[in-house]
């Protein structure tokens, strides 16, 4: 192999894979080149902490601000509490080792409402083992995160691996500085393509050819010169690049090489500058040192770029061939200097097509041999330093910074679509996963799935949405009404009192008796099919089948079983008001819950538990409407109370609706942003019309307006789930987008949102000015420890 092409082998060469310019302005649309405001939360490692991590974050933030003003940047910087750092315009630090800040902070940015989150990943500057902190932290992020990977590793540790693929799963975007950690991320991570952006490293734009100026400037006027930089540490090569020292200097005795930069701090904590000083021993023994200029400092920005400038040759002999970014190389392609490398990754990408020479790792004489070959032949050298000016046009800061605000771009959620109220949806999408035995659970995007059969849950809302459908032939309505109904009865098991839950494609029962959610959810249908059927023997069987079941949640510890048959008991009172199991089933039920939040209930946590579960509105909705059924003030404004404090955990800083997600459930006073799911929007709007139905006031109206946006894109990737020609929702939001699944569930939680929604909508206009933190008062800060 001919370690000193100035090509590199055959695999290294860009060919027509070349990483073109981001900039690339032919083929741009004027859409393309528009950059919309937009604000972004930035976390890192940042200056004055010394480290190349710290250093790409501030790039990104300064360049951004001088070449995309409109992009407002919060900075929150990675800090070392043992070495606290004077930071300057930032907002604020997380302690990289405190799992409460990285909390504290993710609640920080969710209530800033930035459209995106872009943090960088290194393994080593974020807390825990390989810096697992940074999982629990992207799981707090509402808005979509951006994560740019300066590494990706080809052998990694199982850990190592369950990180960047759970950093991979959360991120809307993921920003590599190589083809290679791209192609990588795709076949050893299964990353999809459309995530990942490839920018490369930005550099400074400098006029060429200025050497002899900062030669000069350093007194080295007459000296050839040649240089290295960054932390001083085993893994820079330099013991090869020295032990070249004497056959380069043999043929050129004017060459000076500069090794610039302090020892890795880490290296300084183990064994103070014992590395350092192996190095100066190496080039005494070897006669050299009178050739070598060492500067033990970190040097600001500004300061590199000068230095760098003076040199003729810059050289990276690191041995290992896995580093994907190396942002002094691109600055010294971007400054126009001769390039001598070994072959990892980033500069195989950056110095093919004879842009630099690859030379053999951990050969000295194939350093010699490339660099005397260069200062050999002048017109080479020079020819060489035009190249990889030419091709560091590419890479410039305004440039980078076009890349990045792109970047955002994508990443960040696209405004939503708003649809009529009064537009009713269309029922095909539920007939679609529905037969004669009654409505399929779920879908493979929105074909049924058969495997996993039925479910009574989702049975018992279809039969609620066929009480309630409006357009409907009235054959059509008995038809399918009866099947629903059919499966609700069918699932009653009289000899244990329980209602069944699951079922089989083959109509065979999965169990004897369903969880007490399913039961109370069954009660509740058969009071909602009481109070609203259109046909009165339907109504009739509905009560008759309610009666027989009261009983099934006697012994139910679950707030939602107990909310669920005090909602059904309500209906039927409604219709009835002398019922008195009806009657008996809401006091015992407003009584359970009211005893439930005398326990749950403290100053900053107004709830019934110390979690957060699903269909969490709908034990508010069922105190509230018991007390309006037995003139119970009390519980009504307990009710009333616990709904708004809800409301308020699920609306963003701007605005929308970011329902409780289903990662958060059984984690004491927390929660999550995702996954997002229709049923707890449903549950919202449903909740939110009884509390008007209480109170009248507007603020309920306009809480499940925002709720209702939720399905056309209102929510936190700005994605739309419903669909009103076929009346289709997808299953949630997640980190990354949409669930292309349309199960039963989703399908039935956007029906049955639209006519709750109809009905608040009869009362005029529904429109919403802006974030619902006017709300008179009810929404005003109260997350202080969540998030």
């Amino acid at each position: 192999m001919n370690w000193l092409s100035r090509d590199g082998e055959p695999g290294w060469k860009s060919g027509s894979d070349k990483v073109r310019s981001i900039f690339d302005a032919a083929n741009e649309t004027e859409a393309d080149k528009r950059v919309e405001p937009a604000h972004i939360a930035l976390v890192g490692n940042f200056s004055p902490r010394k480290c190349g991590i710290a250093t790409f974050t501030t790039d990104i933030f300064e360049q951004l601000r001088d070449h995309h003003p409109e992009i407002t940047v919060d900075v929150h910087a990675l800090d070392d509490p043992a070495y606290p750092l004077a930071y300057q315009g930032i907002a604020g630090t997380i302690a990289c080792n405190d799992p409460e800040d990285y909390a504290r902070a993710a609640r920080q940015i969710n209530e800033s409402g930035v459209d995106a989150v872009w943090l960088q990943h290194e393994y080593g500057i974020f807390g825990g083992e390989d810096g697992e902190m940074v999982c629990h932290f992207v799981d707090r992020l509402a808005a979509p995160l951006i994560v740019t990977l300066h590494t990706v590793l080809l052998a990694p540790t199982v850990h190592q691996r369950v990180i960047l693929e759970h950093l991979a799963a959360r991120a809307s975007r993921i920003m590599v500085m190589s083809r290679y950690s791209r192609d990588l991320l795709q076949r050893e991570y299964n990353v999809p393509a459309g995530v990942i952006e490839v920018i490369e490293h930005g550099a400074p734009d400098r006029p060429f050819g200025r050497q002899e100026h900062f030669k000069a400037q350093l007194g080295l006027t007459g000296r050839k010169v040649l240089m290295s930089f960054g932390l001083l540490c085993p893994d820079k090569g330099l013991e090869h690049a020295i032990a070249a020292l004497p056959a380069i200097v043999a043929e050129h005795p004017e060459v000076l090489y500069r090794i610039v930069g302090a020892t890795h701090p880490n290296l300084v904590a183990t064994e103070g500058e014992a590395y350092r000083e192996k190095l100066e021993a190496l080039a005494a023994e070897l006669g050299v040192s009178d050739h070598i200029a060492w500067d033990n400092r970190f040097l600001e920005t500004s300061e590199l770029l000068d230095q760098l400038e003076a040199c003729d040759i810059y050289m990276t002999p690191y041995p290992g061939l896995q580093q994907s970014t190396s942002g002094t190389l691109s600055y010294a392609v971007a400054l126009g200097k001769a390039l001598v490398s070994t072959p990892y990754v980033h500069a195989r990408e950056l110095l093919g097509n004879s842009v630099g020479m690859l030379i053999e790792p951990g050969s000295s004489t194939a350093i010699a041999d490339a660099v005397t070959a260069l200062l050999g032949d002048e017109e080479e050298l020079a020819a060489m330093q035009r190249r990889a000016w030419a091709r560091g046009r590419e890479m410039i800061w305004p440039r980078f910074a076009e890349s990045s605000a792109r970047l955002i771009a994508h990443a960040r959620a696209p405004r939503p679509a708003m649809s009529p109220v009064t537009a009713t949806p269309g029922l095909s999408a539920v007939f679609a996963m529905s037969d004669a035995t009654g409505m399929l659970q779920h879908s493979i995007g929105v074909v049924p799935d058969r495997r996993h059969g039925y479910c009574l849950d989702d049975n018992a809302r279809a039969l609620m949405l066929m009480n309630v459908a409006e357009g409907l032939p009235a054959a059509e309505r008995m038809k399918w009404s009866l099947a629903y109904a059919g499966f609700v009865q069918y699932a009653w098991n009289a000899d244990l009192g329980r209602f069944r839950n699951f079922m089989r494609y083959d109509r065979s029962w999965c169990e004897d008796e369903g969880s007490e959610d399913s039961n109370g959810r069954a009660l509740w249908a058969l009071g909602q099919t009481r109070e609203c059927v259109p046909d009165h023997s339907l109504g009739e069987w509905a009560l008759d089948l309610f009666e027989q079941a009261l009983g099934a949640v006697d012994e139910a510890g679950s707030p939602r079983a107990v909310a669920f048959a005090m909602l059904g008991a309500c209906a039927v009172l409604r219709r009835d008001p002398s019922h008195a199991a009806a009657r008996a089933r809401v006091e015992s039920g407003g009584d359970f819950l009211m005893k439930l939040l005398g326990h749950g209930r403290r100053p900053d946590w107004a709830w019934f538990e110390a979690v957060l579960g699903y269909d969490n509105p709908r034990l508010p909705q069922a105190l509230i409407e018991a007390g309006m059924a037995l003139g119970r003030e009390d519980w009504i404004g307990d009710g009333l109370a616990t709904l708004e404090w809800i409301c308020h955990q699920q609306v963003s800083a701007r605005g929308q609706f970011r329902p409780i997600g289903s990662e958060s459930f059984h984690k004491p006073y927390s929660y999550l942003p995702f996954d997002q799911q229709p049923l707890e929007a449903q549950a919202a709007i449903e909740a939110s019309r009884t509390a008007w139905r209480a109170t009248h006031g507007a603020f309920w109206r306009e809480h499940a307006l925002a709720a209702w946006r939720w399905f056309f894109g209102g929510n936190d990737r700005g994605v739309v789930l419903a669909d009103l020609v076929s009346g289709r929702c997808r299953d949630g939001v997640t980190p990354r987008g949409v669930n292309g699944n349309c199960g039963a569930e989703s399908v039935l939680a956007f029906q049955l949102s639209h006519y709750a929604m109809a009905e608040l909508a009869e009362l005029g206009p529904l429109a919403s000015t802006g974030p619902l933190a006017s709300g008179g008062g009810w929404l005003e800060p109260a997350r202080d420890s969540l998030v």
